[in-house]
Parts: C-alpha cells; sequence; structure tokens
C-alpha cells in the first residue's frame, strides 16, 4: 500500500537526499531528462493543463495524444499512470492541497484501469529548484507523503525535482525544467514547452488566481475539453495591481520572482485585466451555468461546441 521504489517502500523519515543515494537510478534517470532539450510542442492533438487543473485519459482517446503544462517553478508536475489499462492523469500542483489532490487523481486514474487484471500505478514527479523559501522541497515532501498514504502501491519512477531540477547562475537559483509533456500513447515523458495554452487561457488563469481548487477539465469518454462554469467574487485591489510596474507584480504574485519565465507579468496583466472585465462571471461568462465545452476538429484543434449539440 506505499509508495515504493524497486519494491522497498520509501523511508520518508529520512532526506530525500538519503533516498536519492539509496536508488542512485532515480538520480540517473533525472539527469537523463534534464540533458534533453525542450520540445515544442504544437496545439494539434495536445490537451494542456494549467496549474490547479488535471486531465485523465487513455491511448484509446482519438483526440488527445499529448498532455503536457509548463511554467511550473516552484509547482511539481505530477503524471500518474497504470501501465495496464494505459490511463494517464497529468496535473500542475503548487501545494494548496496536496493530499486532496493526490487522493482526486489516484480515483481519477483508477476509474479507468478497474477493469485490468494487470499492470501497476507509476508515479513520474518534474519541477521546483532550491528557492529561497523552501517551497520546493515542501511540495515535495508533501506528495512523496501524500502517495505513501493512499490504499494502493505506488511506483515511484521518475524523480526529478527540487534538488534534482536545479542550477545556479551568478548565485541565483532556476528550475532546470520548467514543462513536460506526456504520450498517452506511448507513455514517453519529455521537457516541453508550449506556444498555444488554450482554449480559454484567461478564463482558467482567472479560476487559479482567484483561489480554485484542482479541477477536472476533461472528459475522456466524450473527449470534450470542459471549461466551467466558475464563479468568484470581484478580484480585490485589481485596478491597484494594474497600475503597478513589472518589478511590483513579479515582487509580489510569484513564489519566486528571481526564476519565473519571461512571460511571467504579461500573463498576470492579461488574467488581471479579465478579473476587472468579468467582475461576476454568473452574468457575463456563464449565465446558463453550463460549461464552455470544447472538441477536438479534423485538424487536431480545439473548437467550442454549442451545449444544444452535446
Amino acid at each position: 500500500m506505499p509508495l515504493l521504489v524497486n519494491g522497498a517502500r520509501v523511508d520518508l523519515a529520512r532526506p530525500t537526499g538519503d533516498m536519492i543515494r539509496i536508488h542512485p537510478h532515480l538520480e540517473e534517470k533525472a539527469k537523463l531528462l534534464r540533458s534533453q532539450p525542450a520540445q515544442i510542442v504544437e496545439p494539434k492533438g495536445l490537451l494542456y493543463v494549467q496549474q490547479r487543473e488535471f486531465a485523465v485519459t487513455t491511448p484509446k482517446d482519438g483526440s488527445v495524444s499529448i498532455l503536457g503544462s509548463d511554467d511550473a517553478t516552484t509547482c511539481h508536475i505530477v503524471v500518474l499512470r497504470h501501465t495496464g489499462s494505459g490511463a494517464t492523469c497529468l496535473t500542475h500542483c503548487d501545494g494548496s492541497d496536496t493530499e486532496a489532490e493526490v487522493s482526486l487523481i489516484m480515483s481519477s486514474v483508477k476509474s479507468f484501469s478497474n477493469s485490468t487484471g494487470y499492470g501497476r500505478l507509476e508515479v513520474h514527479l518534474v519541477g521546483g529548484f532550491n528557492d529561497d523559501r523552501q517551497l520546493s522541497q515542501k511540495l515535495t515532501n508533501q506528495l512523496l507523503r501524500a502517495f505513501d498514504l493512499q490504499p494502493e502501491d505506488v511506483h515511484l519512477v521518475t524523480f526529478c525535482v527540487t534538488e534534482l531540477n536545479d542550477r545556479e547562475e551568478q548565485d541565483i537559483h532556476f528550475p532546470i525544467i520548467y514543462g513536460i509533456a506526456v504520450n498517452v500513447k506511448t507513455a514517453e515523458i519529455f521537457p516541453a514547452t508550449f506556444p498555444v495554452k488554450g482554449p480559454d487561457e484567461d478564463l482558467r488563469s482567472a479560476h487559479i488566481l482567484t483561489g480554485a481548487p484542482l479541477t477536472n477539465i476533461y472528459d475522456a469518454k466524450t473527449e470534450q475539453l470542459r471549461i466551467g462554469p466558475y464563479f468568484w467574487a470581484p478580484f480585490p485591489h485589481v485596478d491597484f495591481w494594474l497600475e503597478q510596474d513589472d518589478a511590483q507584480i513579479l515582487q509580489n504574485l510569484s513564489t519566486s520572482p528571481l526564476a519565473e519565465p519571461p512571460h511571467f507579468v504579461s500573463h498576470i496583466r492579461s488574467t488581471l485585466t479579465f478579473l476587472k472585465e468579468h467582475p461576476f462571471p454568473s452574468q457575463s461568462l456563464f449565465p446558463d451555468r453550463k460549461p464552455r465545452i470544447y472538441k477536438k476538429n479534423e485538424e487536431g484543434l480545439w473548437e467550442q461546441v454549442c451545449s444544444d449539440k452535446i
């Protein structure tokens, strides 16, 4: 029932450095992953997962072949896969409610794997770095503990987090890998960046910024991306934040200001502007209380479908 590495239970009472020394193959695998250049993943066949979102699907999916997420600094990207059914979940965790989030993704993968009499659950953890506030280390420990508490055996296969994903430049620490993708057909995991993070990027980011819990955005049975309905109160001091210069936004709205990707501030400004334009989403975005639904078109791109066509 615990978290296992090579069939042996992980001793969570000891520092993660001890685990790496006991299981040197984890460090070798992390080194191999870090050495790969980030692949640019185009939108065709991609399901992009934002922070505090998750998606699960299987190799039978005719619409989605790649799950991916990036822009993780202190956050961790988690891939959980059942080797029998091939059911694969990707999520982007920030430490807001790790134990509940792990239970949620475990349930989501098991729901596609219950009829499979063979195979095992494997987890891959990537992200974080040696940040000043040790938020990455805290999240690493939370995730290890949460998986160790699960009733099923979970096998830790990839461990490229915190000190194993850290680089130093002029006394400043940065993550090496900011994003990963998983091919749900082949199970390959690789560093990745994503030129297109939609659909509804600002809406989904607004949902996160207003304190949303971890949210499932995909229905693999219907192959539909479902966004919302989301509701929030008017964002406090939104005009104040929009008036601030880039340095103030970076300093106050990031967990790791020195390590953020270059587009962080423009992304936050865009999200704040969206929140200002939609203070009451129940009126402007979801008046009928129904989700915004997307399906992949013949070109492999997301296209919104009317709810009466579902």
